[in-house]
């Protein structure tokens, strides 16, 4: 009986990939992972030239990804039986030998992993690797910390409602914006609507090659990529301790 391993791959930089998941996927002989058709995945991206020469791979192709709203009946059928179709896959293939699975940033952060976990954890032997979440890339990537003293920091979808959004924001010090995209001109009326818009970047592909950082006051919020992530950072609820600059 195999295991099915979950490998987290970090923000996207290989560099930042922990040992212990670059020792797994360096000697797996199966590998999955998710990817839009005709694309290669960022997961994939991220481990070329780690792979052994013999390894079998398996790319697991979303049905529908941004062509239906992602609370559509539809999507939602179309995803679960995707899960549904790849669990029992995975679940096969681990009878015989051990199966890692990529996942970028960590498999329980948003991961799409979640889905196949909840459906295996029951029936099969299963291992997530934590890997560096890639919020945390990206706000290395900006160059400053996230929060001082005792900031509350709150981690957002873009997908929420549009007054939901500005509830949570007012009630933070510091912000993550996940799940940008098409909601980008959404999360940036919230914000100015707030009085946080000037305090916000948009981190694009933060730790990987093409990473872009600017203030999100000077983005064209209609054309936003996959991977990126608005950030505000705390300014400090009180005198930071310590030594001074």
């Amino acid at each position: 009986m195999g295991r099915i391993i979950c490998a987290g791959l970090g923000p996207g930089d290989p560099d930042l990939i922990s040992v212990k998941s670059d020792r797994v996927v360096r000697g797996a002989r199966h590998v999955a992972y998710f990817r839009k058709p005709g694309r290669r995945g960022m997961a994939r991206q991220i481990v070329e030239g780690m792979l052994r020469a013999d390894v079998c791979e398996y790319a697991m192709e979303y049905p529908v990804t941004t062509e239906l709203p992602f609370d559509s009946p539809d999507y939602i059928d179309q995803l679960a039986r995707f899960y549904d179709d790849w669990a029992d896959r995975l679940a096969a293939l681990a009878l015989a030998e051990d199966v890692v699975v990529l996942c970028e940033g960590d498999p329980f952060l948003y991961g799409s992993f979640q889905h196949i976990w909840s459906r295996l954890r029951h029936r099969a032997e299963v291992e997530v690797i934590a890997g560096i979440p890639g919020m945390v890339g990206c706000w290395n990537s900006a160059g400053q910390p996230i929060t001082w003293g005792d900031d509350i920091l709150t981690v957002l979808a873009g997908t929420l409602p549009e007054e939901e959004l500005r509830e949570q924001m007012v009630r933070s010090d510091a912000l993550v914006i996940m799940k940008t995209g098409r909601n980008l001109p959404k999360v940036a009326r919230a914000l100015r609507a707030v009085g946080r818009l000037e305090d916000a970047v948009l981190v694009e592909r933060g730790t990987m090659s093409g990473e872009r950082i600017r203030p999100l006051a000077e983005v064209d919020a209609a054309d936003c990529p996959y991977f990126a992530i608005v950030l505000v950072h705390g300014q400090g609820r009180r005198p930071e301790v310590g030594g001074s600059e």
